[in-house]
């Protein structure tokens, strides 16, 4: 049973609706918080900050404590699990995440079946931790990366300069890259099971890079595995429910909608808010939509965004959030701003 015995957000995720909508930022914990720079100098390391509980819990925490947020999310990266099996991976000034390439089959018979609990236990630690720190009414989210966002980053070795790569990779040897994720689709699972035993209240997936594949593709890597990994949890923890935020892909989000162990759908802010109303709202909770860069710029174009959003999720379950992460330049006082407007102050 959920520890976020009052949370709004885990009421919402159940399908209830209420007065004003519940809030919280992907990335609201990050560069843009004096903070976080000062834990982040302390770590050392992107990734020591990753697996120290304490400094992790305590960035986790600070944008509830800034903002009163209504959930917060765990302080971790999408790429702990290839780093768990055994992948180099540092994080580069300016260049972002490099890791080893997974060139062929042959590669993944050295990854299947290895687990990666004990490497990730940590992040467990810190879960746990956050949840007693936590307020009954503040709820907490552990998340994973979608097997198929992984998995790019795997083939590619680091971001994507040139996104269809990959998809040149699986029209190339799908084999490879379906058995891939497979193995991705196994751990998540393992992964965020025990994310949800350590305390937290509910699951994120986040696939960054669904965007931009053809429906034949993406029904495939895509929305198979998420579908798999959140029935899965859902058998394990059915007071758990799981978000799936599929960046990017337009109007094939009903694809994720139709999932039925999915509790929410998160989307990008390029869609319509009136089509996600009148096509996701009726078959699952919606989250996000508000462009991240409307954070930055801030005053009355931000205002008018956010009521625009209030009033189009009117009477209807909806969790507000941003279309993609807060970025390192926003200004904290207009994230203060933002969640002021949304509660109406």
């Amino acid at each position: 049973m959920s520890k976020a015995t009052r949370s709004s957000f885990v009421r919402v995720l159940n399908g209830e609706t209420v007065r004003l909508p519940p809030v919280w930022l992907m990335r609201q914990a990050g560069r843009y918080l004096p903070e976080y720079r000062k834990v982040r100098e302390q770590a050392g390391s992107f990734l020591n900050l990753c697996f120290d509980p304490a400094l992790a819990s305590e960035v986790t925490l600070q944008p509830i404590r800034r903002y009163d947020l209504d959930a917060a999310i765990i302080f971790a990266d999408i790429l702990l699990i290839p780093y768990a099996l055994g992948l180099n991976l540092r994080f580069e000034t300016g260049e972002g995440p490099v890791l080893d390439r997974v060139e062929g089959l042959s590669e993944l018979d050295a990854l299947r079946n290895r687990r990666v609990a004990d490497v990730l236990s940590p992040v467990f630690e810190t879960v746990a931790l956050t949840r007693r720190e936590l307020p009954t009414d503040k709820a907490l989210i552990g998340f994973a990366g979608a097997p198929w966002t992984v998995a790019t980053y795997m083939l590619a070795g680091g971001p994507m300069n040139d996104p269809s790569a990959c998809r040149r990779r699986y029209y190339e040897d799908d084999a490879f890259v379906q058995q891939l994720i497979e193995i991705l689709t196994d751990l998540t699972i393992e992964y965020l099971r025990s994310q949800a035993d350590a305390g937290a209240d509910a699951l994120q997936l986040f696939d960054s890079w669904a965007g931009g594949l053809p429906e034949s593709v993406l029904e495939v890597v895509s929305v198979k595995p998420l579908s798999t990994i959140v029935e899965a949890l859902k058998q394990s923890h059915p007071h758990v429910p799981t978000v799936i935020f599929p960046k990017g892909v337009g109007e094939k989000a009903r694809l994720y909608a139709d999932i039925d162990a999915c509790a929410a759908v998160g989307v990008d802010h390029t869609m319509s808010f009136k089509w996600v109303r009148d096509n996701l709202s009726p078959h699952t909770v919606v989250q996000g939509g508000l462009d991240p860069m409307l954070v930055t710029v801030g005053g009355p174009k931000l205002q008018q965004a956010v009521d625009a959003i209030l009033e189009a999720y009117k009477n209807v379950p909806y969790i507000f959030n941003l279309g993609h992460g807060l970025t390192p330049d926003t200004p904290p006082e207009h994230v203060a701003a933002l969640v002021d407007r949304i509660r109406g102050k």
